[in-house]
């Protein structure tokens, strides 16, 4: 596992709402790319296994859409949740889950996870090449700081969530807004 300095330089493939589209399924596809979503920007991201799983679902997206203002009023632009899910895949999960806040960034081909190091192996459960489950946070591409869960490995037989969390990156930040410059 390499830890990098800046995000990588990738073309994530989504989709957006175009009202010009006639019928149930309004939406484009759009290349967004690294720059579009993190330039001129101070960006908390957090990235996790895999959409609709149990701990994704039930603790770590739905605490950072919880805590959103709170992370706002630190100064923090947007909240990005990023999973080795295509763009249909993640647009279900967040109305299923109610995320109005958290942007939820498919990383489809894996290219953002496999550059930032945090590509594993997943096969031990039927998920295949997935994300390490990572927060960060990033200022103007330059990644500022990062929370990388313990035990790093492929085919991991437990799935640790320690650090990533919406309280720890919160209590950094706030921390961080505190702190005296040398």
């Amino acid at each position: 596992m390499a830890v990098i300095d800046r995000v990588p330089d990738v073309v994530f493939k989504t989709r957006v709402r175009d009202e010009s589209i006639p019928g149930p399924n309004p939406y484009r596809w759009q290349d967004s790319t690294t720059q579009d979503i993190f330039g001129g920007k101070r960006v908390v991201v957090f990235s996790l296994p895999g959409a609709f799983t149990p701990t994704c679902s039930t603790s770590h997206l739905p605490r950072y859409e919880e805590l959103y203002d709170q992370f706002k009023a630190l100064g923090v632009d947007q909240i990005i949740c990023i999973s080795v899910n295509d763009a249909f895949v993640m647009f279900q999960w967040g109305k299923q889950q109610g995320a109005n806040n958290v942007f939820l960034l498919p990383d489809g081909n894996g290219e953002f996870t496999r550059k930032m190091g945090m590509l594993v192996d997943k096969s031990n459960l039927g998920f295949g090449m997935r994300s390490w489950r990572y927060s960060m946070v990033v200022d103007d591409g330059k990644i500022e700081k990062i929370f990388i869960e313990p035990g790093f490995l492929d085919n991991c037989p437990t799935d640790p969530f320690e650090v990533s969390d919406a309280d720890t990156m919160l209590a950094y930040l706030k921390e961080a807004k505190t702190a005296v410059p040398a």
